[in-house]
């Protein structure tokens, strides 16, 4: 076998014509041949059909009880015959497939007609006979081409059928390559849009942490780090009180003889939940939270408020330290300092304007975000159609490398 030879797949379609012309080209002319005759003999049914159709309606109208039956049931047979040869479809392009489906077609309308003329024929004889004559001469050549067109196709024409698919494999393939072009110019384009929103997003994102680092903002934010740390420093300070604190909750929610006044109730649950702010909102010296600490340090003593041992020693000193040594002082003034501080920063007109243009901006980035994801949405189904078509160019010309080998026994590849 010779090397294989390599062909683009622009000119595999041309260079396969040129070396199956002897071979391709007269059996496709022929088949068109046998097209074009079987629809002139077609036709030429249909006009034989309207002979019938004239001849009866003409014997109808007389209205001679002699002639009247077999004049109607002529006139619905050749009615019949007519619609039967306009319902077959003549193919305007020939291909292998479309002949076959042409024949089959042709085959069956012809076998029904071959029944009705056994059938119908002999009943209505002796009346029509001339008609009849004709009708069935212009039929039996339609029957003979059609046989032959049936040799043809099982003969000569199956041979080229490989090669036949080939060439319209070669036209799919041109029009695949076209869309996979098309996809390319495509996917630029939605690559270059992403990075420009991309773009877009960072220079937005920038613009609002410049913002947060000037002036008061910038002070502000540093605040809020402040406070973080002064809320880990409080819930520290109250680690061994918060066991009590839940039991003590629990019994005067339950009606347990906590004692809690209903102002001292509600400090403690703020204690249980942003002891931070319990402690920077509560007066000098923190007055009810040294109440409720005397009364759960009393409860304790009469035991109405259980704990284990080693909770009840710690908790008992963390009391003592904060009731009688003040532990807290230092702790609740940097609170309340960063509180007032934070309270004054949010309300001067420096933070409400950039706190307006930061939301501002935030919004800008949020719609910059949803097109980006639209984006990224076609991106994907893009690349998705894109690897489909890839995959059926390189199917096709697989298959047609195949064929080629098997027809004329060459080896091809096609780039």
């Amino acid at each position: 076998m010779s090397e294989t030879l390599k062909l683009s797949s622009k000119d595999v379609k041309g260079w396969l014509e040129k070396e199956t012309a002897t071979i391709f080209v007269p059996v496709h002319s022929r088949a068109q041949k046998f097209v074009d005759e079987m629809r002139r003999a077609i036709a030429s049914l249909s006009d034989a059909s309207k002979m019938l159709l004239e001849s009866s309606q003409k014997e109808i109208e007389k209205r001679n009880m002699k002639t009247y039956g077999r004049a109607r049931a002529l006139n619905k047979l050749a009615h019949l015959f007519l619609d039967r040869m306009r319902q077959i479809k003549v193919p305007n392009q020939v291909t292998y497939d479309s002949f076959n489906a042409f024949v089959q077609e042709t085959q069956k309308a012809f076998l029904v007609t071959d029944i009705d003329i056994r059938n119908w024929f002999s009943r209505i004889s002796p009346f029509f006979i001339l008609d009849r004559r004709k009708f069935q001469t212009v039929f039996e050549k339609a029957k003979e081409l059609l046989k032959e067109m049936t040799n043809f196709l099982t003969r000569e024409y199956v041979q080229t059928k490989t090669l036949e698919e080939t060439f319209q494999l070669a036209d799919k393939l041109k029009a695949l390559e076209a869309q996979l072009e098309n996809l390319k110019q495509q996917r630029l384009k939605t690559e270059n849009e992403k990075a420009h929103v991309d773009r877009e997003i960072a220079e937005t994102q920038q613009k609002m942490d410049e913002l947060k680092t000037r002036g008061a903002v910038s002070q502000l934010n540093q605040i809020a780090t402040e406070i973080d740390t002064l809320t880990m420093e409080v819930k520290l300070a109250l680690h061994y009180l918060q066991k009590p604190f839940i039991k003590l909750q629990a019994l005067s929610l339950h009606g347990g003889g906590s004692g809690l006044l209903q102002e001292e109730v509600k400090k403690l649950d703020q204690y249980l939940q942003n002891p931070f702010a319990a402690l920077a909102t509560e007066e000098n010296n923190y007055p009810l939270l040294r109440q409720i600490l005397q009364k759960t340090k009393r409860l304790m003593a009469d035991n109405k408020l259980k704990l284990k041992s080693d909770k009840m020693r710690k908790a008992e000193q963390t009391i003592d330290q904060i009731l009688n040594k003040n532990s807290l002082a230092n702790l609740q003034q940097r609170c309340t300092e960063a509180t007032e501080k934070k309270t004054q920063l949010s309300m001067s007109a420096e933070v409400a304007k950039t706190k307006s243009d930061l939301s501002r901006l935030q919004e800008v980035i949020e719609k910059l975000e949803i097109r980006k994801s639209g984006i990224m949405a076609e991106e994907s189904t893009a690349e998705q159609e894109y690897n489909e078509i890839l995959s059926k160019i390189q199917n096709h010309k697989s298959q047609m490398e195949k064929n080629i080998l098997g027809f004329i026994n060459r080896k091809v590849h096609i780039k």
